[in-house]
């Protein structure tokens, strides 16, 4: 009986603690109703309709906007957030940098022709870099031309481009002969003639492909130098080969802009004091139709550097002046003793780098660079040889003053060896793990991490042709890679019709330009603290890893 009543006096207690709290409940609704309609202001908005213009409310000091209540049920709503962490809102103000006249639509910061006029003529330093201070430095968006429109897409932009976008004729009258650029109404023709190939480059490239192999896949990066508007490369990618295609911006206005619209690889540069921006044994061919380098003066240097460029085996093409001089030297406007003079110095500078002369016929003369340097270093004239660079610095060719040395090899134990290693025929090349890696040269990089990398890109790759659908329909034609670690970004998009300039930061560890080079593709060393050595409106496509955080202390 006791546990029966103490039961029941659990059930009354409850109930009447519920009773209580509803009561104060339907009390305090009713007391605060009243107050709100009592006190309530007067409504901002007498009527509101879904297609009306938003009103601007008034702002309080902290910059939060805020609306009053109302009781009408078309008051509007307050989203704005009034409990907030205080920002220093001049941080987050947004610079609206404005755009420059429209006289600056092709400039190019370290590569204007106003500025150049202050330097030294002499070996061609006014056409090299030259970058402005930072007081002198733009602040404006570059303008694109009047009437500019979307390049030509590949194929057809290697035969096309839209006059509006280079609006230049002064190629197709100065090179009319020559027949590299044709005006047609509203677009440019790029007929694919030169000055040493005036029939076309195909023809051209034919003529080569008698004297040296071109279609084996053993040659797959070339060098053009004094490049015009690089029909050269723009031709030989049909046969697989990629070629880094560079003239000074000169006189003949606008022949890398003319490239690049083309969607052939280029860029501005020049041989005059320092390195050309590639690493050693880079390139597997290099070529000067006519390009008017002085090769047999200043102890050799340029050459020479070529030499320090050019790969074990690799190839050296000229045409031009001097070769064939018995025929063409009325027309080049020079005696026979000033030709013959040149080409026996070239001849016997050629010797002293211990290259070989594979052929001359016609127009051509072919010189191939030793595998090795055992056979070289064994049989030297001391008195008439070159000599070897003490350093190790081969590489390094930012801002890099040419020698007139020989750049090392990595040594070999037989004369049949390849000095550095072997490379893989194209295009197996571009996935087989790069001699530099197997012998340990790039400090950092293993096999195991070389193909973890190549795994990575290509699933990155996958995900970016979702996101960026454009790209595997052939929209992108240049491509920039500003950090590209080995080139596995660029690897991972050889399937599409694009072509990518690799670019490794100056100063970066480790230094992986020389791999990306032996993956058979291009690319070139920069420093992002400057401007890049190209016209406006020349990529389609710009890719970015890592980058920021290389320069976050700059």
């Amino acid at each position: 009986m006791r546990h029966l009543e103490f039961q029941r006096m659990r059930v009354t207690l409850a109930i009447g603690v519920v009773g209580l709290c509803a009561t104060a409940y339907i009390l305090g609704a009713w007391q605060g109703t009243s107050s709100a309609i009592k006190d309530a202001p007067r409504p901002v908005y007498a009527k509101t309709q879904c297609d009306d213009a938003p009103s601007r409310a008034p702002s309080n000091a902290s910059g939060t906007t805020r609306v009053a209540s109302v009781a009408s049920s078309g008051a509007r709503l307050d989203f704005q957030a009034h409990h907030r962490v205080a920002l220093n809102e001049s941080s987050l103000a947004t610079e609206m940098i404005p755009p420059c006249q429209l006289k600056y639509s092709e400039y190019t910061p370290c590569h204007d022709p106003r500025r150049a006029r202050k330097f030294p003529k002499a070996m061609m330093q006014y056409r090299e870099r030259h970058c402005p201070t930072k007081d002198k430095l733009f602040r404006c968006l570059i303008p694109a031309p009047p009437n500019y429109k979307n390049p030509f897409t590949w194929p057809q932009s290697r035969d096309y481009a839209w006059y509006d976008n280079i609006p230049h004729r002064e190629l197709s009258i100065e090179k009319a002969v020559q027949n590299w650029i044709q005006v047609e109404g509203d677009r440019f023709r790029f007929p694919g003639g030169g000055t040493m190939f005036p029939h076309g480059a195909d023809a051209y490239i034919d003529d080569i492909n008698a004297l040296i192999p071109l279609t084996d896949g053993n040659i797959r990066t070339a060098l053009d130098t004094g490049c015009g508007v690089a029909s050269w490369g723009a031709f030989l990618l049909k046969r697989g080969i990629i070629t880094m295609s560079f003239a000074p911006r000169d006189s003949h206005e606008a022949q890398v802009q003319f490239a690049l619209e083309r969607g052939v690889p280029a860029m501005i540069g020049v041989m005059a004091t320092d390195r050309i921006p590639y690493p050693a044994r880079a390139f597997d061919m290099a070529h000067c139709s006519r390009c008017l380098i002085p090769w047999n003066k200043l102890d050799g240097l340029y050459l020479v550097e070529v030499d320090r460029v050019l790969r074990p085996g690799g190839y050296w093409i000229l045409s031009g002046p001097p070769i064939r001089w018995k025929k063409h030297y009325k027309g080049w406007q020079r005696t026979e003793e000033d030709l013959k003079q040149e080409q026996d110095e070239i001849e016997d500078l050629a010797k002293r780098l211990c290259w070989k002369k594979v052929v001359e016929k016609d127009d051509l003369a072919v010189w191939q660079k030793p595998i090795n340097h055992m056979e070289c270093a064994n049989n030297r004239n001391a008195d008439e040889a070159l000599q070897f660079c003490n350093n190790s610095d081969v590489d390094s060719a930012w801002y890099k003053k040419m020698e007139t040395c020989i750049s090392p090899l990595p040594e070999v134990q037989t004369e049949e060896e390849v000095a550095g290693g072997a490379l893989e025929n194209w295009p197996q090349r571009a996935s087989a793990v790069p001699p530099r890696i197997t012998r340990g040269s790039v400090s950092g990089i293993t096999p195991e991490k070389f193909e973890e990398d190549n795994k990575l890109w290509a699933e990155r790759a996958d995900h970016y042709k979702k996101l960026i659908p454009p790209l595997a329909k052939g929209r992108y034609r240049n491509v920039m890679d500003m950090d590209a670690g080995m080139g596995g970004f660029a690897a991972a998009l050889m399937e599409y019709p694009l072509w990518v300039m690799n670019v490794v930061p100056s100063g970066s560890a480790p230094d992986a330009l020389g791999v990306i080079y032996e993956r058979g593709f291009i690319g070139t060393f920069h420093d992002w603290c400057e401007a890049f050595s190209t016209y406006p409106r020349t990529y389609d496509l710009i890719h970015a890893n890592k980058v920021f955080s290389f320069y976050h202390d700059r």
